[in-house]
């Protein structure tokens, strides 16, 4: 008599022979090489999420640089030139962004679809974002930073003789604790009640933010959050807090969440404080790696800290402003802080290295996508992709990809390079650590902001010193790839003290 594991096992294998037979996708005349993998469902998610720029590399030189691969049920097209990159952009028409990016961020933060087709919203809430984080808008939103930061990071006033010693911290440990407080008080707001009880409220927040995110990629995969209870109980803590009732008790909230709160004028209260959260969670989980990336990259390189230290000392000194512990803090306005070239290679170069963005697209319908490499006919509901890291990497663009040069987006003038090749062509799209068309990030302006006055206060008020003088580079953590940029893999000690002013 067979067993039970037996006959389960005849049943598995010709469940999967099946599969192989009837369930598999067959390439069609027109379409892009095609790559099923052997998995049911998954088809090449495993080797993907291993390591998607090697994997994609592979695929490229085997099929070239249009490929089509199965991940997790979806048939995703990769773009891999990027010669071709604007062109995929002139398909717009024929590509939806939002199907993707709105069920996702439904799927990880729990909230009802605020695709304005489904009537929660009274615009199209990309519109906002743009509204409330760019032009006359980011004035606001920077400043509040900047005096945020200041509260996270410049001391109270102490004679000098009792000023610390060094002070040794994990650098990320350091970046994720005074960014996320700086940007938690930005967009929501401070405590009326009193310092002890905003600081309670960080220090909470801080905590849970890192048990939700960091199980963010198993929700942007498709695992219900129930399944992680610590995970879940965290995000119903931070969403009690960001409910209208309890925002009313805050001053200064920005002008992207009051509006957000217009906006979602049909959603009650609980559904406002979920997307609320996944605000909070877009400001920050991107931005947290990029400055500490940023710190780092500029700190091993005596000549990036030789060269920003003076483009800081002299931006202030050109603006009539000294760092100091009595006197008013350090206030920057747009116009100075974007001409600091220096800083924003700086930033740029650290984003190059450690962005790992995918860009993600939705056929409307079936239609034929034309670039200069061919035409390939392209199914409805498939996914187009670009995966810009690839770029980025490439050392036809980027002598030495692997370098961090500081002043690779210098020209020869000292000013902001814009001119970069492939195979001899000028390209439209070289750096896409924010994503691309419609679907680029709209708080990218601020988030270079944010880094950039961080910078500028850690170089004003401390002296910096790695611990390890020849600190290996941590590697990337992999396990995000395709949310941007990249963590490290593990912590680098570096010590701080303020300066004598």
């Amino acid at each position: 008599m067979m067993t039970i594991s037996l006959i389960w096992g005849i049943v598995i294998a010709v469940g999967c022979c099946l599969w192989l037979i009837l369930g598999m996708r067959r390439r069609q005349m027109g379409e892009p090489p095609l790559e099923n993998g052997l998995i049911p469902y998954l088809g090449c998610a495993l080797q993907f999420g291993a390591n998607p720029l090697e994997f994609l590399r592979a695929n490229q030189r085997k099929h070239g640089h249009v490929f089509t691969c199965k991940l997790m049920g979806n048939y995703v097209h990769f773009i891999t030139n990027p010669l071709s990159y604007h062109k995929v952009l002139c398909h717009g028409k024929y590509l939806d962004w939002k199907k993707f990016h709105f069920t996702t961020s439904a799927k990880a933060f729990g909230h009802s679809s605020i695709d304005p087709s489904d009537g929660n919203t009274t615009e199209n809430i990309n519109k906002t974002f743009i509204r409330t984080l760019q032009g006359e808008a980011l004035n606001a939103l920077t400043e509040a930073m900047m005096e945020n930061l200041h509260l996270a990071i410049r001391p109270p006033v102490v004679p000098k003789s009792q000023m610390p010693a060094w002070v040794t911290e994990g650098m990320y440990s350091f970046c994720y604790r005074v960014m996320f407080e700086a940007g938690y008080l930005t967009f929501f707001g401070r405590d009326l009640t009193g310092q002890d009880a905003q600081k309670a409220l960080i220090l909470n927040n801080l905590d849970n933010f890192k048990q939700f995110d960091k199980i963010f990629p198993a929700l942007v995969a498709g695992l219900p959050i129930r399944v992680f209870k610590t995970a879940y109980h965290a995000r119903e803590k931070m969403e009690q807090d960001l409910r209208h009732q309890t925002l009313g008790k805050r001053d200064h909230i920005s002008e992207v969440i009051r509006f957000l709160n217009y906006t979602l004028s049909t959603l009650d209260d609980m559904e406002k404080a979920k997307i609320h959260l996944a605000v909070l969670w877009a400001s920050q989980a991107n931005t947290i790696p990029a400055t500490f990336w940023s710190l780092f990259q500029m700190m091993r390189s005596p000549e990036a800290m030789k060269a920003a230290t003076e483009e800081v000392n002299k931006t202030l000194e050109n603006a009539g402003q000294k760092a100091s512990f009595e006197d008013s803090p350090i206030c920057l306005n747009q116009k100075q802080l974007n001409d600091m070239p220096v800083l924003d290679s700086i930033i740029k170069e650290a984003l190059r290295l450690s962005s790992a963005s995918l860009n993600i697209r939705t056929a409307k319908e079936d239609f034929t996508l034309h670039l200069p490499d061919g035409s390939y006919n392209i199914r409805k509901d498939d996914i187009v992709a670009l995966y810009p890291q690839l770029m980025h990497l490439d050392p036809e663009i980027y002598p030495e990809p692997l370098t961090f040069k500081y002043d690779r987006y210098l020209d020869e003038n000292a000013k902001t390079k814009t001119t970069f090749c492939s195979n001899g062509l000028k390209m439209k799209y070289y750096y896409m650590p924010f994503g691309s068309g419609a679907t680029i990030c709209p708080g990218r302006l601020f988030a270079v902001q944010e880094i950039k006055q961080f910078l500028i206060l850690m170089l004003s008020y401390f002296e910096l010193e790695l611990v390890e003088s020849h600190e290996k580079c941590p590697s990337l953590d992999q396990s995000r790839a395709g949310l941007g940029i990249l963590p490290p893999v593990n912590d680098i000690e570096f010590k701080y003290k303020l300066k004598h002013l």
